[in-house]
């Protein structure tokens, strides 16, 4: 067999397992139209709202991501995120934590991708604790609950997330060594 051959092969067994799901989704809903078409229309109709709700943000975070890919190489991300970088890398991960905005689902693929351009376990876990306190809210939550209060757990919020990612940076460390 040919080297040409064994990739073709390697290439659609590669894209068979990823039709499987959309296949069997279009096979329920082609028996559901059969039996209840009303709601299968319905589902039908939601389905593509929750397309139609999560396609911009993903289209954003693709950008972004390729905008990552041309902007940062894995020796900047590993200077500002990395094990070694210390204060700074928490510092900033705090920070981009907290002015960060949209769903969360739509953060994952930056997050591996920064990952894997060198930025440590502990970064992602403080960006994504930090997610938490959101700056536009706080006069909502000023004027229902205080300032005191906010105040104190908009601090703990970020102590926590420190102390959420340094353990599990100790923990990672602990887990490569065993």
């Amino acid at each position: 067999m040919s080297k040409d051959t064994r990739r073709a092969k390697r290439g659609i067994s590669l894209i068979y397992p990823r039709l499987i799901f959309p296949i069997a989704v279009g096979a329920v809903y082609a028996v559901l139209y059969i039996i209840f078409p009303e709601k299968a229309l319905s589902a039908w109709a939601q389905s593509l709202n929750v397309l139609t709700n999560v396609a911009f943000p993903l289209c954003l975070v693709f950008v972004f991501m390729v905008l990552l890919n041309i902007a940062l190489k894995p020796g900047h991300v590993g200077r500002l995120l990395g094990k070694k970088a210390g204060l700074r890398a928490a510092t900033l991960a705090t920070a981009a934590g907290i002015i960060s905005a949209g769903p969360i689902y739509a953060w994952y693929p930056i997050l591996r991708d920064l990952r894997e351009k060198g930025a440590s376990n502990s970064s992602l876990a403080i960006f994504l604790g930090n997610r938490a306190v959101k700056p536009f809210l706080l006069p909502v939550m000023i004027s229902y609950f205080g300032w005191i209060y906010v105040l104190i757990l908009t601090i703990l919020t970020v102590l926590g997330s420190l102390a959420v990612g340094y353990v599990v940076e100790a923990l990672d460390a602990h887990q490569k060594t065993s």
